[in-house]
């Protein structure tokens, strides 16, 4: 991986193991396991997907429900482990993956901001430093102290999107996090993305909003059924994928 590519994915596949049987219980799990009857079809996510994405790139994804986009996201953000091949990262990563994520719902807002920066690699003096700032842009101030389960999923992602954008992150991997929210959150989003992309962030979308994937993204990738299609720039790739 040469110095100017953030991300590699070397021909890598996806492989999960689908339970054919119901299983009510855990000890009915070990019996089976023991007896050795528990049966599974295998699921190919992906299947040998190769592709490498400079440094400072705004790099999107297209493809129908299923067509394994979320589940590169979360391989290359290193929540999951691939089947086959490698994932090489060149840079810290800042993951928008799923919404709360991270998040402890029992815990209020302000103790949930420390909780995910530390995930995120961040120190308590650190999100010190930023608290003010993270509150101020989700919008939060009247709910600080309110434990997060009793947070609307619009106040999840406007939270969660603060922690992760507060600091510059070498790579940022965002999955439909522009499509929650009101329209003011998402012209926000937009805005703080901008501001990323201005300062050398790569970037790693998911966007079932093609006007979006053609506005941001320099290069796009078209997945089907988990393989790889086609790669190009965003417009030419966003219109081959509309008129299928």
């Amino acid at each position: 991986m040469t110095s100017e590519t953030a991300i590699k994915i070397d021909n890598v596949s996806m492989c999960f193991n689908l339970s054919r049987d119901r299983v009510d219980s855990l000890k009915e799990y070990f019996i089976r396991l023991v007896k050795r009857q528990l049966f599974y079809d295998e699921f190919w996510a992906l299947r040998d997907i190769s592709l490498e994405i400079k440094k400072g790139e705004v790099f999107g994804l297209v493809g129908l429900n299923g067509a394994g986009k979320s589940t590169l996201l979360k391989l290359v953000a290193g929540v999951l482990k691939p089947t086959k091949g490698t994932i090489m990262v060149n840079g810290t990563i800042a993951p928008l993956i799923e919404l709360g994520a991270g998040f402890d719902p029992e815990l209020t807002a302000r103790e949930n901001v420390y909780l995910n920066g530390a995930v995120l690699g961040y120190s308590s003096k650190t999100m010190d430093k930023y608290f003010d700032e993270i509150i101020a842009f989700s919008e939060l101030q009247d709910f600080v102290d309110v434990p997060v389960k009793n947070f609307s999923s619009g106040m999840y992602a406007r939270l969660g999107f603060a922690i992760a954008t507060i600091i510059k992150p070498d790579i940022l991997i965002v999955d439909e996090i522009l499509a929650v929210g009101d329209y003011k959150f998402q012209e926000k989003c937009k805005h703080r993305i901008n501001e990323l992309m201005s300062g050398g962030t790569t970037v790693l979308l998911v966007s079932h909003n093609i006007d979006t994937t053609k506005r941001f993204c320099h290069r796009v990738a078209w997945l089907d059924k988990g393989r790889l299609i086609e790669v190009g720039q965003a417009k030419e790739i966003c219109e081959k994928y509309e008129g299928m």
